[in-house]
């Protein structure tokens, strides 16, 4: 079962793709400055039964008019299986869409992080066919925001990087800092980011000085569906939740699909449609 902590860690991509061009241009690598962005779909299957599914794959247009594919994966530990699936993604991609593909990993421990930095050869070592160069955002590499002002600055950024150091010694700093720049926000955003903040950081330690966080330093959100978010492991708030989200972004939502998500007791399915929620273009894609 996919977690909401693997979920968020790639869908903020989704909600605010410019991090990934902002990263790497902090780390020396100059992409072109993002203009656009298109949701794709993950589905990369061709035949049954073998199924091959991405967590996040966006169309990025640029200001130099050269556009190219983000593939986003959320990796939570080593899997000697992804060795053979990346290069996979890679090929497929750019034969399908005829566009330039960039694979990211991102991942919240160092060592899952530099092991998926490894560079993939496929073919015998005398002439090796193919080497594959991902590029990976972990501990090691993203910024660690502890300034409230910085955090203000870009938020989308601050929340990413709460998450990628979720299980770092400072991370209460981090998340210090990420409560403060979100009382510059309206209520709406504020909790969206909020939210995705404490998906990402899972049932780590952090998430609990996170919860605390939101329940006192962020006391004026009072939304009654913000309130029932914050109410641990509930179902019936996290249910509310997902339909207030969808609402407050403008969906209609049918009787169906309403009774269907208050129905749900799995707080863990009930976590993944939340994520999907803040990003999602129907109420169709949160539910599948």
């Amino acid at each position: 079962m996919v977690k909401s902590s693997h979920e968020a860690m790639h869908r903020i991509f989704q909600k605010e793709p410019g991090i990934f061009t902002r990263t790497f241009r902090s780390l020396g690598i100059p992409f072109p400055e993002t203009v656009d962005v298109g949701v794709l779909t993950t589905d990369l299957t061709e035949t049954e039964p073998l199924e091959r599914r991405l967590d996040t794959l966006l169309r990025v247009e640029t200001a130099e008019g050269r556009p190219y594919l983000l593939a986003v994966e959320s990796q939570g530990r080593r899997d000697p299986a992804k060795r053979s699936s990346w290069p996979y993604y890679l090929a497929y991609l750019h034969a399908k869409y005829g566009i330039d593909p960039v694979l990211l990993v991102v991942c919240q421990d160092e060592a899952t992080a530099r092991w998926a930095a490894r560079p993939i050869r496929v073919g015998p070592p005398e002439w090796p066919s193919l080497t594959v160069r991902l590029m990976v955002l972990g501990p090691h590499n993203v910024p660690v925001v502890t300034d409230p002002s910085t955090a203000a600055r870009d938020i989308p950024l601050a929340t990413f990087s709460a998450i990628t150091h979720g299980k770092d010694p400072n991370a209460a700093a981090i998340l210090e800092a990420l409560a403060s720049a979100l009382k510059t926000l309206d209520e709406e955003t504020a909790v969206i980011f909020g939210e995705l903040t404490e998906l990402g950081l899972g049932d780590s330690p952090a998430a609990h000085i996170w919860r605390d966080l939101m329940a006192v330093d962020l006391s004026f959100f009072r939304s009654e569906s913000s309130q029932r978010l914050r109410a641990e492991g509930k179902a019936e708030g996290k249910a509310e939740a997902v339909v207030q989200v969808l609402e407050q972004r403008g969906f209609a939502v049918p009787e169906e699909a309403r009774d269907r998500i208050r129905a749900c007791a799995d707080t863990e399915v009930l976590g993944r449609w939340l994520a999907r929620a803040v990003t999602a273009s129907s109420v169709e894609d949160v539910l599948a």
